[in-house]
């Protein structure tokens, strides 16, 4: 098969289009034709070798968490699938190497769910690990009705569906942190926007009232927001990072790391399929150009996603 893969660590020159055997099947897996596969942050930090001191590697090594194709087959064991299947995943193993920028992927069922005719392979190929990490920064923040929260990065892959979400599970208000060239993109979500920098703690307080006080954060891009955060809400247990981990726990606040979950991921698409949550996808790049997806991505100026096709 044909694959993007990596065999030194470095910058994105280092991603090169490979002929690779075909990869192998276990006994509760399927064999996924990729159609779409998405592209995240963390993608790039493999790619630079950040990641070796928490999951094991191995070389050569194809990259990509997110995932939507097609059942080419399953083993005799598997009854929940089947060859033709249209399908999405979130496909993080205990040890990176077989990842979805390739043509084919081995990947255990209990990560997949079908995909709705209705829903774009790019679509469905951006949603899965910004979806889950969305949904459960919100559950692990406790948001639910009636609550303002506060989401920085509000406008990237991760907080633009945060945002969305936090209306599903009840918020009655959502701040969103981002530049002012997507202050209006925010507003379309339902979104109040305020800049970044110096001025946005006067800028939240004064959009909030009152005490100038929200009652949960989400912290989607590091920096300073954390600190932002801990003077902005009023309970810190309900600030959520995904970036320092240990700092985050340090302050009182807690760290989520996205996991594979079917019932949150076909909760999240059947959401996408009744057009009450809209996956962001700024540009796609063919599967040969995955280096310049990852330079995209890696400039930070991004509005929700970015997705390569097969």
């Amino acid at each position: 098969m044909k694959a993007i893969a990596l065999t030194e660590y470095g910058d994105p020159d280092v991603l090169t289009l490979q002929d690779l055997p075909d990869p192998l099947v276990g006994p509760d897996h399927a064999l996924v034709e990729v159609k779409a596969a998405g592209i995240n942050p963390v993608d790039f930090k493999i790619r630079q070798g950040y990641l070796q001191g928490i999951l094991p590697h191995h070389t050569p090594l194809i990259p990509g968490w997110d995932v939507a194709g097609v059942v080419r087959s399953v083993p005799t064991a598997v009854r929940d699938f089947k060859a033709g299947d249209e399908v999405l995943g979130y496909i993080r193993k205990d040890h990176v190497q077989h990842g979805a920028y390739a043509e084919l992927v081995s990947v255990p069922t209990r990560m997949l769910v079908r995909k709705p005719s209705t829903v774009d392979w790019e679509v469905a190929g951006a949603l899965p690990l910004a979806g889950l990490t969305a949904v459960q920064s919100l559950r692990t923040a406790g948001v639910s009705s009636g609550d303002t929260v506060l989401v920085h990065a509000a406008a990237g892959g991760v907080g633009h569906l945060a945002v969305q979400i936090a209306f599903q599970l009840g918020a009655k208000r959502v701040i969103g942190t981002a530049s002012p060239r997507n202050h209006d993109f925010l507003r379309s979500l339902g979104a109040e926007p305020v800049p970044y920098g110096d001025a946005l703690l006067n800028a939240v307080a004064e959009v909030v009232g009152g005490d100038g006080k929200v009652d949960a954060a989400l912290d989607f891009v590091g920096g300073p927001a954390l600190d932002d955060s801990l003077q902005l809400v009023r309970d810190r247990s309900r600030i959520v990072s995904i970036v320092d981990g240990p700092r985050t726990v340090e302050q009182g606040a807690k760290h989520v790391w996205g996991h594979a979950s079917q019932e949150d991921l076909q909760w999240l698409v059947d959401l996408v399929a009744a057009g009450s949550l809209k996956v962001e996808v700024q540009r796609t790049f063919p599967l040969e150009q995955a280096a310049d997806a990852h330079r995209l991505l890696e400039g930070g100026h991004v509005r929700g996603k970015v997705v390569l096709t097969v």
